[in-house]
């Protein structure tokens, strides 16, 4: 179970990155504006991404602390898919990404795949 819920966190990262892209693609600009927001959107939330949350990430945040940029990206991918008119699709990204972090959560895996210490299982020194 923990191994497939580290492989869906992936595929809705990617989702997410996916959605930020087409978001900025979907703009009313011309060719070249809407060719960089379609780069700019998913390489702002991947910085994020790999500044705090990402398994090696350069500054990682402790949970709950992760939540915050998590759902930055989440969130805003969720917000971009339904503002270019893919309702079911949004609801479905935020739905899975929220189930998936409460799967990591109850299987005591940290987003970056590490066990997290729960306080019952600690051997006394």
């Amino acid at each position: 179970m923990r191994g497939f819920q580290l492989l869906l966190r992936f595929v809705l990262e990617l989702c997410a990155l996916a959605a930020l892209a087409h978001a900025g693609w979907q703009t009313s600009a011309n060719f070249w504006v809407r060719l960089l927001i379609a780069i700019a959107l998913p390489l702002l939330a991947a910085v994020v991404w790999g500044q705090w949350v990402a398994p090696k990430a350069r500054r990682p945040l402790p949970d709950p602390l992760r939540l915050v940029p998590e759902w930055l990206v989440f969130g805003g991918a969720a917000v971009a898919l339904a503002v270019t008119g893919h309702p079911i699709l949004a609801a479905a990204l935020a739905v899975l990404a929220a189930g998936n972090r409460l799967a990591l959560h109850l299987l005591h895996v940290t987003t970056g795949g590490r066990t997290e210490e729960h306080p019952d299982r600690r051997i006394p020194h």
